[in-house]
């Protein structure tokens, strides 16, 4: 039976090496990140800023680009179409305006246009969404991560030891705050749909990260006299097969939605495919040092003898 190994075998790459310039490099672009998120700011949506929703029924299947140029070309700001049921439903968000007097002339404009340029064209009632319920949705949402972070922080804490928890939990803080940076760059829409991304980032993250700790945790039991540093590397080694070939079977899946899918979800793939990237670097170049800093001298109740084995085998009984 043939068998694809993205890596082989008898790898032995010291990652370790360049601990200090990975959590240099993640550090900077997090912080990089933050400010980001202060100035020029996200660009949030309709579910986080407020404005109206309403759904149009076209009598052919709706022809997305057609219908996004003839509103944004009103000039009441950028149009958000998402299909809604059939291909000939759609769900129209529009950015909040100044007043509900020009919130109001702009749905009115916008459905006598379609109207007229669009026979047959059936406008639903709109919806408005205030500012109240969209802070109320951004606080939520902001609920949403903080919670997933402190139950993510509990399972590996419970599971392994706390050195591997907070480890965990302070990468998938640099990576969380990365792809916020992401957002910003890019001018993605930041909406509900943003964080449900950034929770699948982190469920992803978590599950690499366990699975490299994982291994750390068996071959604690096996190479007692093992530097730390040591161990940590041929952990890695020995998953990267599996951390490769996982990643790049998620980017795969999910690249042609970046590539060919609506606005919408073209969107939530692209911060997938970079989220698998960061989340990937980050189990091998930021959790691993820290948990190298952390358990230095708590991890093994053994010291380790000034020279180690090279060859990964673990310590004779008498050693």
């Amino acid at each position: 039976m043939f068998w694809l190994r993205l890596v082989p075998d008898d790898t032995k790459i010291q990652f370790m090496r360049g601990r200090i310039l990975g959590l240099a490099t993640s550090a900077f672009l997090s912080i990089a990140s933050v400010i980001l998120f202060f100035h020029p700011g996200l660009n949030y949506g309709v579910d986080f800023k407020g404005g109206i929703t309403f759904q149009i029924t076209t009598p052919q299947p709706a022809d997305f680009s057609v219908l996004r140029s003839d509103i944004d070309d009103l000039g009441f700001g950028q149009a958000q179409l998402q299909q809604f049921g059939s291909p000939n439903d759609v769900l129209v968000r529009m950015e909040a305006q100044p007043t509900d007097q020009l919130q109001q002339k702009a749905y009115e404009t916008i459905k006598q246009t379609l109207i007229d340029k669009v026979p047959g064209v059936v406008v639903g009632a709109s919806d408005s969404v205030g500012g109240t319920v969209s802070g109320e949705l951004f606080t939520n949402g902001m609920l949403a991560l903080g919670l997933a972070l402190v139950a993510m922080l509990f399972y590996i804490w419970f599971r392994f030891e706390w050195q591997f928890g907070v480890g965990a939990v302070v990468t998938m803080i640099l990576d969380v705050t990365k792809m916020v940076g992401i957002y910003v760059v890019s001018g993605f829409e930041f909406n509900l749909t943003s964080i449900a991304a950034l929770l699948t980032v982190l469920g992803y993250s978590v599950n690499d990260k366990v699975v490299v700790y994982d291994r750390v945790r068996e071959n604690l039991r096996l190479y007692k006299a093992m530097p730390l540093r040591q161990l940590i590397d041929l952990s890695i080694n020995q998953t990267l097969n599996r951390t490769i070939g996982t990643s790049l079977a998620t980017f795969l899946a999910c690249l042609p939605l970046a590539i060919w899918s609506g606005e919408a979800l073209q969107q939530f793939a692209v911060v997938i495919l970079i989220g698998v990237v960061v989340a990937t670097t980050s189990s091998i170049f930021i959790a691993a040092p820290i948990l190298l800093f952390l358990g230095e001298d708590k991890l093994f109740r053994k010291k380790a003898p000034p020279a180690a084995p090279a060859d990964g085998k673990p310590a004779s009984k008498g050693a």
